[in-house]
């Protein structure tokens, strides 16, 4: 079965293209990502755009990582018309319009390994569990740099401070102004902790509509530095002794309008359905991990010390444990939330929001009973104290987290198959690259003495 259009689909292409034509665009840019996060395009030039939008473009699947195996090849990225969006030509410095792709094989069926199907496919799950909306609003931190071969630091500003240490305030501001252009709404900005380190946040969405948020979020933010002779990377910690880059997300389920997750009765303002879901996200997040910290470099980042989580409990006001509930508006229900602090922002953000759905879905569906709170200081506990309160902690290296993910039946069935197997073989070619690699560090302390 080919690819068909509805009639309904077909109105909205021509309204597109009259759009399109109006406003003299030259190139159409169709993005997807691999199993990894990272961005792919195809452009389309204007003798193709009524084709690529009725038809969708082939393209070659076994080069895109965790795609297609050689045999198989033959993929189709179709544009999800409801993306649609005009760059400004002050970002791109053309007329260039942009869709987010849903990828299909030759016959018009979905591919399974598609990153993005696989978030459908789990908010599916979430409307057969009888909810409306998984909402999501994350915090993505990152570094700005010289170049992409140092890590010279830019300021020595920290926490919310402004001008004139924080030199590169004009950047950020202007990286706001550009995500409001295109419709992404901004809720604020600041310095962050460490040296050279920033942060936008991003108005709580729907979680798709989030995750594609996301990925032109990180593109406008390299874009932007770059124009000022500068590299942003979100890569989770860049330099040993600071701070590392985090991307905390808060999340909500909704259901007829109302936050589920919200009872003015409880003492912390939480509904069963809200304790289950974070009992499952506290009970499966170390098979999580290697999804929403999928490098090497993720778990130097998830260490005491640094304001990043390491041990698996929750809180109010405590930053020490890996799920905090938002107190700026306690009490009230649309507010009403929690905000999972493992994730960091070099993951790829279909998969991880599809793993924390996933997880705090089947506690819901288990009715797993939810740990004490815990509002002390978690780091400066004993192994004994930690012990004694049932507080475990997250893999310490990408190997154990792998391991983990490697035999958890829970996150195959939420990213099938397909994805899953890629993924695992993906993480143990990384880890092995890693393993077999002499760093710096040996060369300077063995290379003199041994």
């Amino acid at each position: 079965m080919a690819i068909e259009r509805t009639k309904q689909e077909k109105t909205q292409i021509k309204e597109i293209l009259k759009q399109v034509q109006e406003n003299n665009i030259q190139i159409i840019k169709l993005w997807f990502v691999d199993i990894l996060g990272n961005l792919k395009s195809l452009s389309v030039s204007p003798r193709e755009f009524e084709y690529a939008l009725n038809e969708g473009m082939g393209f070659d699947g076994s080069s895109v990582e965790g795609f297609a195996r050689v045999y198989e090849s033959d993929l189709v990225a179709l544009p999800d018309l409801s993306t649609f969006q005009m760059f400004p030509p002050d970002l791109t410095g053309a007329p260039i319009a942009r869709f987010f792709c849903d990828i299909k094989t030759t016959d018009g069926k979905q591919f399974e390994g598609d990153p993005r199907y696989i978030l459908k496919k789990n908010l599916a799950a979430m409307h057969k569990a009888g909810f409306d909306q998984f909402m999501v609003g994350p915090e993505l931190e990152y570094f700005y740099f010289r170049d992409d071969k140092h890590t010279e630091l830019l300021d020595s500003a920290g926490y919310f401070d402004t001008i004139p240490l924080d030199t590169s305030y004009a950047v950020r501001r202007e990286t706001m102004q550009m995500l409001e252009k295109l419709n992404i709404r901004v809720e604020y900005s600041h310095h962050e902790a460490s040296p050279s380190q920033h942060e936008i946040d991003l108005r709580y969405t729907e979680a798709l509509k989030m995750a594609d948020q996301v990925i032109t979020y990180k593109t406008v933010v390299k874009q932007i530095a770059a124009k000022y002779n500068m590299y942003a990377t979100f890569m989770p910690k860049p330099i040993a002794g600071i701070n590392g880059s985090g991307m905390h997300v808060h999340q909500s389920l909704f259901k007829n309008g109302k936050n589920v997750f919200f009872n003015g009765k409880d003492a912390y303002f939480l509904s069963n359905t809200a304790k289950h879901y974070i009992a499952g996200i506290l009970t499966y997040v170390r098979e999580l991990c290697s999804v929403t910290n999928q490098w090497v470099n993720s778990y130097k980042r998830l260490v005491p010390g640094y304001e990043a989580p390491a041990y698996i409990a929750w809180g109010r006001k405590n930053r020490s444990t890996l799920v905090r509930l938002p107190q700026a508006k306690a009490g009230k229900a649309a507010a009403t939330r929690i905000e999972c602090r493992f994730p960091d922002p070099a993951c790829n953000p279909y998969l991880t929001f599809a793993v924390m759905l996933g997880a705090g879905l089947e506690g819901i569906k288990q009715k797993l009973p939810l740990m004490p709170i815990t509002e002390e200081n978690i780091f400066l506990m004993t192994p004994q104290e930690r012990k004694a309160r049932g507080i475990e902690t997250l893999p310490a290296y990408l190997y154990e987290a792998t391991n983990l993910t490697r035999n958890s039946q829970l996150v195959r069935r939420i990213l099938g198959t397909h994805t899953f197997e890629k993924f695992i073989a993906n993480k143990d070619i990384e880890w092995e690259n890693y393993r077999t690699h002499v760093s710096d560090y040996e060369i300077k302390h063995y290379l003199s003495v041994l």
